[in-house]
């Protein structure tokens, strides 16, 4: 039987999640951190640039983000409610480094790669890529190439961020079920459908990935107020994460070597200017707001937003923090890039 050929959206599916589930195993094997995420996410990108189909289901996509909302909730305390205050010098710092980013992405991708100038700038926005990729259909620029570019950003960052925070000292588990007491069935169900009811509300106010947004919220009020304490099952959040690698990794179905060639090196390119830049923006806010600079570090990523905030979770990093600056970022893209744009001559 040829897999090319599987067609039928539960067939893809499964197929995707069978592959995920052995790049989880082969990372487990590997003792690779975080293997739940990292091990699905190489293997199915590795799969889909080998001509297999892949693709998850956007109800099982919708049900995981839910998921992975109130996991990341659930690490929502009163050193997170204490640190709000202080956050805007964060979005002030994260507003320098996205307009670095694009500035100085821009030139390398026009001088060293040849990219056409719009193409260039929509390939260096370091995040919004559905927003990116829109902008790139409109303005008849190379969808592509562009598409790519940032397909092999947010993989590079998926994979490099784990190694970065052991570099930097932050104990990186392998495994990503939190620890504690579990909660139990009935506050588990009345957060999936509390957080699931408030996502459908962010929806309709336009806020970015609203599932994953409403599930943290209703799980972080439900565990600064007591009345839903404790932290998923295992056999939820594992599954979860495992969905959220393999998810990353179809953004390279059906994408032929040729292509692949055109943006595998500007991706990087991209990558290693925008963790460079980053991480240049983390030391000052960290000192200034008292926090690892690992921790600032994965807030300040221009990764996919749901992969960072769930990448903080298992980092330990503050969650409120993690989330309000990606989506900070977010906002500050949709503002920055069309204005851009205008300036930038076809």
């Amino acid at each position: 039987m040829d897999l090319r050929n599987l067609s039928h959206p539960v067939w893809v599916t499964g197929l995707t999640l069978v592959l995920g589930a052995v790049g989880a195993g082969l990372g487990w094997l590997l003792n690779a951190p975080v293997f739940m995420l990292l091990g699905p996410a190489i293997m199915v990108s590795l799969s889909g640039l080998a001509g297999v189909r892949t693709g998850i289901d956007p109800r099982l996509r919708d049900l995981c983000f839910v998921v992975l909302g109130m996991a990341v909730g659930a690490g929502f305390d009163a050193d997170a409610l204490a640190a709000m205050i202080r956050w805007p010098l964060a979005f002030v710092f994260m507003g320098m480094v996205l307009w670095l980013i694009l500035m100085l992405c821009r030139v390398i991708l026009v001088r060293g790669f040849r990219f056409a100038p719009r193409d260039a700038l929509l390939a260096a926005a370091p995040g919004h890529l559905s927003f990116v990729i829109a902008m790139a259909a409109e303005t008849n620029s190379d969808v592509a190439r562009i598409s790519i570019t940032q397909s092999v950003r947010l993989l590079s960052l998926t994979i490099i961020v784990p190694f970065v925070a052991l570099a930097m000292g932050i104990e990186v588990s392998a495994n990503v079920a939190p620890q504690g007491v579990t909660m139990q069935a009935v506050p588990l169900i009345a957060l999936s459908l509390s957080g699931l009811a408030l996502g459908l509300l962010f929806k309709r106010l336009s806020v970015p990935a609203y599932l994953l947004m409403g599930a943290m919220v209703s799980s972080a009020v439900g565990h600064l107020t007591g009345w839903a304490p404790g932290v998923l099952p295992e056999w939820i959040i594992l599954p979860a994460y495992l969905v959220l690698g393999a998810l990353i990794g179809t953004r390279f179905s059906g994408v032929s070597l040729h292509d692949l060639r055109r943006g595998l090196l500007a991706g990087l390119a991209v990558t290693l200017v925008a963790v460079t830049l980053a991480s240049a923006g983390a030391l000052p806010v960290a000192w200034a707001l008292g926090m690892p600079v690992a921790h600032v570090l994965v807030a300040f990523a221009p990764g996919g937003l749901e992969t960072m905030i769930a990448m903080g979770a298992v980092l330990g990093v503050v969650p409120g923090f993690v989330a309000a600056c990606h989506i900070a970022r977010l906002f500050l893209l949709t503002f920055l890039l069309p204005a851009l744009l205008a300036r930038t001559s076809p």
